[in-house]
């Protein structure tokens, strides 16, 4: 069997998949807790979250550009820093990333079938595991699908809520409830609704000429989730207030009933379910991807490594990444317990930008001085802000979620220690 992925995924494709893991559920349910911990300065979180989340995409397209290879930041990483640090990243996203898996899948079933939760939760990971054992490009036409109609629901949603009486700009003011560490932990928690750009990065051995794509399709993927999430937060907190908001427990439902459009609430209901699939979906590929190349190092047992020779994807991968998932989404209900999940994610674009911060000091022979300086000042600027911006946030995350994290990076670490010994 070959151990090459096929490359067919164009610009447009590679924006929308980017798109597809930011604009999932996480804009359904995570603007009630960014309002509870900064209030009325959730916007100032929001803007945060979307310099560091830039600085980050920044340094993960010139990787890719670089590397483009299944993997993300685990390549980056054992590339430009050396063995453990590309390890240590594989494992905080593998890890982290599969609990996140059960937590979307869970939250697939919550609205769907709440009474059934767990049971709709496994038949969402046996459904969108076989779109992905079908091939990367059935994969993007469902992902299509499935951005049309968030957006599509999102639209409405920021229609309805501008439109009506309720609306009151003042509410947008910054007052005196809005403290520096409210702000940052609410930009760390907004945080991860940017980070599905990595995905693009994640699936650089499927995109076409990935060299000029994917430094392309970084940025447009960010900067339409940026505007969707800025319209989304600006009419939902003109209707409900800082305080309203951080009360909610389903933010953009409750926006529209305050709205007076109460059709519409089961409309989001169902809109929510089917983003939420769409972060599944993309989670599911970057995982088996990730879990890909570290098999093919030995990080992970090799068989993981086959690629099909007709579909052209990881399929044992997926498989055994689309079984663990099923299993904790049936057994363990981990959609409040997976604050490492963040800490383990922050630390993994830390390694990504300080392996950016390597290639200002690589040169081409063919590039002018003055140029190339102005392109290294350019590099270290963007990888040194996604740096700081990184540890900055996961450390203002709560105490609970930083000790959970770093548990679990220790236990990657000791894994590695024993494997090196034997």
């Amino acid at each position: 069997m070959t151990q090459e992925l096929r490359r067919s995924l164009g610009l447009f494709d590679a924006v929308v998949i980017g798109l597809g893991s930011m604009v999932g559920a996480g804009i359904f349910v995570a603007l009630g807790p960014a309002a509870r911990a900064a209030g009325s300065g959730l916007l100032l979180g929001l803007a945060l979250a979307a310099v560091v989340a830039y600085c980050n995409a920044m340094s993960s397209a010139r990787l890719a550009a670089r590397y483009p290879a299944s993997g993300g930041t685990y390549v980056y990483g054992r590339e430009r820093l050396g063995e453990f640090w590309g390890y240590l990243a594989g494992w905080a996203f593998v890890v982290g990333k599969t609990a996140s898996c059960a937590a979307m899948a869970l939250t697939v079933g919550a609205y769907a079938w709440p009474e059934q939760a767990h049971a709709v939760a496994v038949a969402a990971v046996v459904a969108l595991t076989a779109v992905n054992y079908g091939g990367v490009q059935k994969s993007a036409w469902l992902t299509r699908a499935i951005v049309a109609a968030v957006l599509a629901v999102l639209a409405a949603v920021v229609v309805v809520s501008l439109g009506s009486g309720s609306a009151d700009f003042g509410r947008l003011d910054v007052g005196a409830d809005a403290t520096v560490d409210g702000v940052l932990q609410a930009a760390g928690l907004l945080f991860f609704a940017f980070a599905g750009y990595a995905r693009i990065a994640t699936l650089g051995e499927e995109v076409r000429d990935p060299a000029r794509t994917i430094p392309r399709a970084v940025p447009l993927a960010l900067g339409i989730a940026l505007v969707v999430y800025a319209c989304v937060a600006v009419s939902v907190l003109s209707v409900l207030g800082a305080g309203e908001l951080g009360r909610a427990t389903a933010p953009l439902a409750d926006a529209v009933r305050a709205a007076d459009a109460q059709w519409l609430a089961p409309v989001v209901q169902v809109g929510a379910a089917v983003a939420a699939l769409g972060s599944l979906l993309a989670l599911i590929l970057g995982v088996s991807r990730t879990t890909l190349a570290m098999a093919r190092d030995g990080h992970l047992p090799g068989a993981l490594a086959a690629v099909h020779p007709r579909f052209q994807v990881p399929h044992r991968a997926e498989l055994a990444v689309g079984a663990v998932v099923a299993v904790v989404a049936a057994t363990v209900d981990v959609r409040g317990a997976i604050g490492f999940s963040s800490f383990g994610v922050l630390v993994y674009y830390a390694i990504a930008n300080v392996s950016a911060w390597t290639l200002s000091s690589d040169s081409d022979r063919d590039t002018p001085v003055r140029v190339a300086k102005s392109r290294a000042m350019t590099v270290r600027v963007t990888a040194g802000c996604g740096l700081v911006g990184c540890l900055v946030l996961a450390f203002a995350l709560p105490a609970l979620s930083v000790a959970a994290g770093a548990a679990v990076l220790a236990v990657g670490v000791v894994v590695h220690a024993v494997r090196r010994r034997r």
